[in-house]
């Protein structure tokens, strides 16, 4: 087990410093560019990861690191993130909605309407199929 230790802080070494350096602001990247540290680390692992602690990582405050997981919010304060608004808060569904009824209560009384003109025809035929013969013509 000891002996696997040596290779495994170098692995974590080689990776955390390669990330840190990808993650990096280009322009915040101390005494080479950016793609050379990459090379330096992946070419001589354990003194390219030392060298870029040492330096070539960025000093000071500010944001480096994209946030993970990158979310359509990440970075932003809890304050200004979009908010869903819930249906019945939304004064435009509501709006909406009653546009809606008022549209399909006119459409039920037009249809209404002409169920009933159909009825009184019809009603008004079989009144003149059973009731009076049809006017003889006169020749």
């Amino acid at each position: 087990m000891l002996r696997v230790l040596p290779f495994a802080l170098d692995l974590a070494l080689l990776v955390f410093c390669l990330i840190d350096c990808i993650q990096a602001d280009p322009g915040a990247v101390r005494n080479l560019p950016k793609g050379g540290w990459i090379v330096l680390i992946l070419l001589f692992p354990l003194v390219g990861g030392v060298a870029w602690l040492v330096a070539g990582r960025p000093v000071g405050p500010g944001p480096r690191r994209v946030p993970w997981p990158s979310t359509a919010t990440a970075g932003f304060p809890e304050y200004e993130r979009p908010r869903p608004v819930a249906p019945d808060d939304d004064p435009a569904f509501l709006a909406g909605i009653g546009e809606s009824n008022a549209e399909h209560e006119k459409l039920l009384r037009a249809w209404e309407d002409q169920l009933r003109e159909r009825e009184r025809r019809l009603a008004e035929r079989d009144d003149d199929d059973r009731g009076t013969p049809p006017p003889a013509a006169d020749h």
